[in-house]
């Protein structure tokens, strides 16, 4: 009799646990892909260590999502009044189908990615798509569709596409309050496993402590509940979305300020920006009308693999006209950094930054000069807080920790590293005319 039950050694979790369901979906084609997309990019230029991939944080994901899911839906972390809003939870049948749906919709929640992760994406893409949009289309592509019904029990595409990418990348898929809390547990920006995993595994893999953060206690305090009164009246939401417990309060802002200090430290470190931006040049020149395919084969076809060959391919040959794109990848030639952005500097003009950018470009050349104002997405994060009474406050009354967290902004110019001294004496005999005119 074969196994019913596989395990897979991982840094972060120890073990990854799979059915045998699980198993068949690892071996797809699209998530095979995974193992040849690097998760932070070029970060590994910077950062040795950061050689991980896309394959094995989504099975990270997967194994969180599970755990979140046997906690928040225990009939002990219920209360009344959540339990009669969900018949998905009334037996055994439908909820061991809904924790099927969402590991799997964990597993694919990356497979739309391009080569070398977030890098450029906008620019590569055709108008209107998205990483997710593609992950959508591979979930309910032939392809998938066959091994989703093949499954005990069959699974729905559309309820994996759902919970893959969440409402605002799937607006034409009808959700219910049921799908959208299963679909934060993995995008949520307080609690989803998505950040959960990433934070923990790149700082893991880059060797810093700046990601680290109790997700133990988090997990275990997690729950669905009702949104805190929302008006003077003291008025109920009767809208659930994941919280958390009390106890749990200092593990979440852990993890939020864990995310802070990642995107400060090491996302937005300038050298990693810089090598983004020459690697989105080089795609643009090199890709046919500069954007990569969207179509399920077209998408597979590409992996980080083949653009280093390409890099590795144009370096080496002076004849190209994407030769020396390749080589401030290839040889470590990329721009240097001539400008962040400055409070004094700021304070004096908003458009600091962008006039001195505009005024390099004057004296030495639009292509000498690249120009990056990085900042950290997501709306401002607020969410339920059950008290040990019983009773729900929000998270920003109750955690002044939280409503001080500041947003990662920052703004680079870069300059051919043969510039850098002569315009790095220009800017500052000139800086202070620049961003007073």
């Amino acid at each position: 009799m074969g196994k019913v039950f596989h395990e897979i050694r991982d840094p972060i979790h120890t073990f990854i646990r799979l059915d045998n369901d699980e198993k068949v979906v690892i071996s797809s084609r699209q998530f095979q892909r995974l193992r040849c997309i690097h998760q932070l990019a070029l970060t590994f230029l910077v950062y040795p260590g950061a050689s991980h991939k896309r394959f094995e944080h989504s099975l990270g994901v997967m194994e969180l999502a599970g755990r979140v899911f046997d906690v928040v839906t225990h009939p002990h972390h219920l209360s009344p009044e959540i339990r009669e809003l969900f018949s998905q939870l009334d037996t055994d049948e439908k909820r061991s189908y809904w924790k099927k749906v969402l590991r799997m919709a964990a597993l694919f929640h990356d497979v739309g990615h391009l080569p070398f992760s977030h890098a450029a994406e906008k620019e590569l893409l055709p108008d209107e798509w998205t990483h997710e949009k593609i992950t959508k289309h591979h979930i309910l592509s032939d392809e998938m569709q066959e091994i989703w019904s093949n499954m005990t029990p069959p699974l729905r595409a559309a309820d994996i596409a759902k919970l893959a990418v969440g409402p605002k990348e799937a607006p034409e898929l009808e959700f219910d309050d049921w799908s959208t809390i299963l679909s934060e547990i993995i995008t949520s920006g307080a609690f989803g496993v998505d950040r959960m995993d990433y934070l923990l595994r790149d700082s893991h893999h880059i060797g810093v402590a700046y990601g680290r953060f109790d997700h133990y206690r988090l997990i275990d305090t997690l729950r669905i509940l009702q949104a805190p009164p929302l008006d003077s009246k003291g008025e109920q939401s009767r809208e659930p979305t994941l919280g958390v417990e009390a106890g749990g309060l200092q593990s979440a802002e852990a993890l939020l300020l864990a995310r802070y200090f990642m995107f400060s430290q090491v996302y937005f470190h300038p050298v990693r920006r810089i090598y983004d931006i020459h690697l989105k040049d080089f795609l643009c020149a090199m890709l046919q009308g500069g954007k990569f395919p969207t179509d399920v084969e077209g998408h597979l076809s590409f992996t980080d693999n083949e653009i280093l060959v390409e890099l590795r391919r144009a370096c080496s040959d002076n004849s190209l006209s994407t030769s020396e794109l390749a080589g401030r990848i290839i040889k470590r030639q990329h721009f240097k950094r001539l400008y962040e952005r400055k409070p004094t500097d700021f304070q004096k003009n908003e458009q600091a930054a962008l006039l001195i950018k505009q005024a390099l470009e004057d004296k030495y050349g639009a292509e000498n000069i690249r120009f990056d104002s990085p900042f950290q997405k997501g709306e401002s994060i607020d969410f339920p807080v059950q008290l040990k009474d019983g009773s729900i406050e929000s998270a920003s009354s109750l955690s002044k920790t939280l409503n001080e967290i500041p947003v990662v902004k920052t703004e680079y110019v870069f300059i051919k590293r043969e510039l850098e001294k002569e315009a790095s004496l220009w800017l500052s005999n000139n800086k202070d005319d620049i961003i007073m005119s």
